[in-house]
């Protein structure tokens, strides 16, 4: 294995998953992952909402930090619970947890992240790390979400039942 497969094979992501319930079940947060990648792709470019940290970082911390970041909104306070880990098939292993909490769309002001656009342009491009985000039910967000984390949407409705 290369260097740089390994190394990319060893980072780690933490985030919290945002839920409530509604008169159909429970709805979850999620959010569409920003840049010229994922425009127009709607499954498998949902995410919750999450970024990598490094190993001295607790991730519970990181996870929270991150929320923030991305959303530009203080993370939810209440009790969290744990939805383990879950390894994504360009190898990056995502913990997160699942909150309790409710938040306007409308009201977030993602960060953004910098890359060369187009390929071998010589021109950078500012973009949102989410370019928008949205309260989907379990169904339609195991839809769209990133396919490993979906193992995060069953934990929790085991844990809502």
């Amino acid at each position: 294995m290369t260097a740089r497969r390994e190394a990319r094979r060893g980072r780690r992501s933490a985030g919290l998953l945002l839920f409530r319930r509604s008169g159909d079940g429970l709805e979850v947060l999620l959010g569409h992952m920003g840049g010229p990648f994922f425009a127009r792709r709607d499954a498998g470019a949902w995410t919750v909402p999450k970024g990598e940290y490094e190993p001295e970082e607790p991730a519970w911390e990181a996870a929270r930090r991150e929320f923030e970041e991305e959303l530009g909104l203080p993370p939810p306070d209440g009790a969290a619970l744990p939805l383990g880990e879950v390894r994504q098939t360009n190898g990056k292993t995502v913990t997160a947890w699942a909150v309790e909490g409710d938040l306007d769309p409308a009201a977030v002001v993602p960060g953004t992240f910098l890359m060369e656009w187009p390929p071998r342009s010589g021109r950078t491009q500012e973009f949102p790390e989410l370019d928008r985000v949205a309260w989907l039910g379990l169904d339609r967000a195991r839809q769209v979400i990133v396919t490993a984390q979906s193992a995060f949407l069953d934990r929790l409705a085991e844990h809502s039942l």
